[in-house]
Parts: structure tokens; sequence; C-alpha cells
């Protein structure tokens, strides 16, 4: 299986992700710090969202197979620039979060993933499981 390290603000949905994704029971859980594992790197929001702690995003993307940018289909504005794919040596997908939320514009989401470069793209929800089964596909072939 491809190594996945997620990459987004905070509440954008990494951490549900990867609880989905290892099948463990949907909680709660602030990540304070880089959760590293076997198949799946989860990173704070903050180090997305500050610039001096972002470094540590690319260092760590050299660990990974893939970066997958998550984006909410709830939120009104993204934190990754137009083309940044481009300063990556490694394949970048898109994930869309909470399509399952009333206040979801997941064409919005597409829009802005797809001008930041990413071709892939897998639009989510980790409580309905609306496209899990895609990703974990994707990253097993």
């Amino acid at each position: 299986m491809k190594k996945l390290i997620l990459v987004g603000r905070s509440g954008a949905g990494k951490t549900t992700l990867t609880q989905r994704l290892r099948g463990r029971k949907l909680i709660y859980e602030k990540t304070q710090s880089v959760e590293y594992g076997f198949d799946l790197i989860d990173t704070p929001g903050e180090y997305s969202e500050t610039k001096h702690l972002s470094h540590a995003i690319s260092l760590y993307a050299y660990e990974a197979d893939v970066v997958g940018l998550l984006l909410s289909a709830t939120e009104d504005l993204c934190l990754f620039p137009p083309n940044i794919t481009t300063m990556v040596n490694r394949e970048v997908i898109g994930i869309i979060t909470k399509i399952d939320d009333e206040n979801a514009n997941v064409e919005y989401a597409e829009m802005r993933l797809r001008l930041t470069g990413c071709d892939k793209i897998f639009k989510i929800s980790s409580y309905t499981n609306e496209g899990i089964d895609e990703l974990i596909k994707y990253l097993s072939e």
C-alpha cells in the first residue's frame, strides 16, 4: 500500500479520515503532533497554517509515496496556492472531505484543488464511507 501524508487546515478532516482508513472508531481527536504510521502520516493543521511550521511538511513528505491535500467541502477558502503541486516530487492528490455536510460546496472545493494542480481528486465522507473504498483502492494499486 502506498504511504499517504495528509495535509490541510485544522478541522479539514485529516484525523477522522485517518481513523476511517485504519478501521478505527470515529472520535474527535485534535492532532497535536505528526502522527507517523506504517501507511499514513497525519499532520496537524497548524503545520499548514503557520509558515515556520510548514517546512516540517516538506520533510515528512519525503517519507510518503503520495501527498494528499485535504479541503473540506464546507470551507470557503483554500490554504493551498495555485500550482503548488509542482513544488513536490511526489504524486499529489486532492481529497474533498465532509461531502455529506448540509453546507457542503463540493464543486467549489474541487475547483480550488484543481487550481493547485491536483488531477486526481477523491470526494469522501468519513461518516457515510462514501468515496473511502475508491481511495483505498487507489492507495493499494
